[in-house]
């Protein structure tokens, strides 16, 4: 296998011991910080001439949230790494229960190419902060973006502990073929499946980030003006190539035909009269998904936008009304510039048809009343829930983000990313002496020898009071 000499290496420096002082995880922490410092212009470059990524998109997905993460680590490393003191029975109050945050060693990276600095960077922040050493493979397909990683990360890093891996399927699938200690994959749900079958001849454990269709109920109590806006910039951003999009709206007949204009208002006021002229919308990352999207607008009837240009992969900010569940638009993640829209009765039918499909990245619902917001949020699963704007909930390193079921497997962000590369390691340091304390358990039993050990181990349930 030829990455077997690689990962060997790895596991060698991951052995010595040499990723677990604190000291040694911060000043990897702070290189990556000034990765982000000094290439800001090549990483606002290279996603602008992979995907025409807006240089105000590029910097607040790829250089400031990563940032904020970092220093979010930076500045709370010390206390997630100490042990974590747990509650003790009668017994063993003398000894000591702790939690112990043990890195799991070599760690395989597989980053996707819509937000390439950003979707490698941070799970690579969680695994450096718990102690371990990585192989990052960035996306082939954002492939100036690659090259600024393959090129420049290792100037920052220490190269006995992280490397980054280049090429694609084949190149990943030998990748795979290698024992890890842990999988970190953002994609697809076909290509995650296949990333966990690798991973299951290892008995590797996995995080996988996933998309899917993410629903946004719109109920007929809104501000029109106010929901367009924030549902136009969530669909809109980096050409409407996010996996947390919100995928279709679910509304009735009336509040399509009040949102139509709010919407084609929206897109004017963000993107001009011709949005192909604005230098605020970017277009698709290839070729292939180009023709992908280009596809989907033969769905229900295009009321906005529509226009398209292969030569600059250019999909024109795109609404499609009366969509129907069997059109094109409604068999994957869209994953592009357009917005179905599909007509339902009532908040009921909403529910139904949001629960009747496999359970999203991320449920948007949009209401001025918070019992309509806090029904949709009890009456559906998914990854995420964000009431009333789009895409902000991922902004707070203090939330979990990750997907359920088809969306994905595992969750990030802040601490939930430090958690998730670290095993939890339950120890128990007992006193050599008193052994007058462990003579109940020994052999042989006695009715009561049984009744001093249900005494000290039995944990009961408090009492409840109700207040008449």
């Amino acid at each position: 296998n030829p990455y077997a000499g690689l990962v060997s290496h790895l596991r060698a420096s991951w052995l010595s011991g040499k990723t677990r002082p604190m000291e040694y995880r911060v000043a990897q922490l702070e290189a990556l910080g000034r990765f982000l410092d000094d290439k800001k212009q090549e990483i606002l470059e290279a996603t602008e001439l992979d995907m025409g990524k807006p240089s105000f998109e590029a910097f607040f997905t790829e250089i400031l949230l990563c940032k904020n993460e970092l220093n979010i680590t930076l500045n709370n490393l010390s206390s997630w790494m100490k042990d974590e003191y747990v509650d003790k029975n009668l017994v063993m109050q003398l000894d000591s229960a702790f939690i112990r945050k043990d890195p799991y060693g070599v760690v395989l990276i597989i980053a996707p190419w819509n937000y390439p600095i950003h979707l490698f960077l941070v799970p690579l922040i969680g695994a450096i902060a718990a102690g371990n050493c990585a192989i990052i493979k960035p996306s082939e397909i954002s492939k100036n973006t690659e090259r600024l990683i393959a090129e420049m990360l290792s100037c920052y890093l220490d190269n006995d502990c992280f490397a980054v891996v280049t090429g694609g399927v084949p190149e990943t699938t030998r990748l795979l073929e290698n024992k890890f200690d842990y999988i970190f994959f953002t994609g697809s749900p076909p290509v995650g499946r296949i990333v966990m079958t690798a991973a299951a001849k290892h008995l590797t454990p996995v995080t996988l980030e996933l998309g899917g269709k993410n629903p946004c109920y719109v109920s007929d109590t809104c501000n029109v003006a106010n929901v367009a806006r924030r549902v136009a910039w969530g669909r809109f951003f980096n050409a409407g190539q996010t996996c947390i999009a919100p995928d279709y709206l679910l509304c009735t007949v009336e509040m399509q035909d009040k949102l139509m204009p709010a919407l084609r208002e929206a897109i004017t006021e963000f993107f001009g009269p011709n949005p192909q002229e604005s230098p605020d919308f970017g277009r698709i990352v290839s070729d292939k998904q180009f023709k992908r999207v280009q596809r989907l607008l033969g769905s229900g009837r295009v009321a906005i936008g529509g226009q398209t240009d292969e030569a600059e992969r250019y999909i024109a900010p795109t609404v499609l009304a009366d969509v129907q569940p069997s059109d094109p638009a409604m068999q994957e993640e869209i994953f592009g510039p357009i917005l179905p829209i599909v007509v339902i009765a009532n908040m009921d039918e909403a529910i139904d048809f949001i629960n009747a499909r496999p359970q999203p990245l991320v449920v948007y619902a949009f209401s001025c009343d918070s019992k309509v917001v806090n029904q949709v949020l009890e009456r559906t699963s998914s990854g995420g829930f964000c009431g009333n704007d789009t895409l902000m909930h991922v902004t707070l390193t203090s939330l979990p983000f990750g997907g359920i079921g088809n969306s994905g497997l595992g969750k990030y962000h802040g601490k939930f990313t430090f958690d998730t590369f670290s095993h939890h390691r339950g120890c128990l340091h007992r006193n050599m002496g008193l052994e007058t304390l462990n003579s109940p358990r020994y052999p042989p039993y006695t009715q009561q020898k049984l009744g001093l050990l249900t005494t000290t181990f039995e944990v009961k349930r408090r009492g409840t009071c109700t207040l008449l």
